[in-house]
């Protein structure tokens, strides 16, 4: 073989392993998992490549694990209402724009929308839905008040402003205004029920502990 396909290989390998590496570690570098180089060498590892197949995966949602086959592409969001029919987080914009589709990922709200079910499941990250809040003869505090001050109309937006809403209460029992439009300023209401939502965000803290 000549020297100059011998060097074409090499960088052709070297690109590949690159672009590999980015794939894999764009998630995890960020999140903290793996440092870059640490991705570049899993990367060249074919046990390391998962895909384009379904995988089996277990899923930690509202307290129960799943097992489930999915392909590397499905969002938690497709994931949770397609495969385990919990239809609770809303599919509407599917871009991560309306908020929709908010559940408690470690108990920190996130869009289902923007994050794969695979990554969730490797991560072994806990989920919590509105379905694991109340049920509609025992709603909790905050859904209560969610009725009380006639906060939804259409309802698509609901469970999305609940969850959010949720972590913040269980973070902090009592928020300022400021505080609860801060938290909730990542979910849309286009029927632009905003003062009644925030009502009962309001209303739900200072009813005290177990509002959420």
């Amino acid at each position: 073989m000549s020297q100059r396909k011998r060097e074409s290989n090499a960088n052709e390998l070297s690109r590949r392993g690159f672009l590999k590496g980015a794939g894999l570690g764009a998630g995890a570098v960020a999140t903290g998992v793996m440092t870059p180089a640490e991705t570049l060498l899993a990367a060249e590892k074919k046990d390391e490549i998962r895909g384009p197949g379904e995988l089996a995966v277990t899923l930690r949602v509202n307290g129960r694990r799943h097992r489930l086959q999915v392909e590397p592409r499905v969002t938690l969001l497709d994931a949770l209402r397609d495969r385990l029919g919990v239809t609770g987080p809303k599919k509407v914009c599917d871009h991560g724009e309306c908020g929709a589709c908010t559940v408690l990922l470690d108990g920190r709200p996130v869009y289902a929308c923007m994050n794969l079910a695979a990554d969730v499941a490797a991560r072994n990250l806990p989920v919590e839905t509105v379905e694991n809040l109340g049920t509609p003869e025992h709603l909790n505090t905050l859904q209560q008040e969610w009725v009380r001050q006639d906060a939804s109309q259409c309802g698509f937006c609901t469970s999305g402003f609940i969850m959010a809403a949720t972590a913040l209460l269980r973070d902090t029992p009592h928020p300022s205004p400021e505080q609860v439009r801060e938290q909730l300023s990542g979910n849309l209401c286009r029927c632009g029920t905003y003062p009644k939502i925030f009502a009962a965000v309001e209303a739900a803290a200072r009813r005290g502990p177990g509002s959420a």
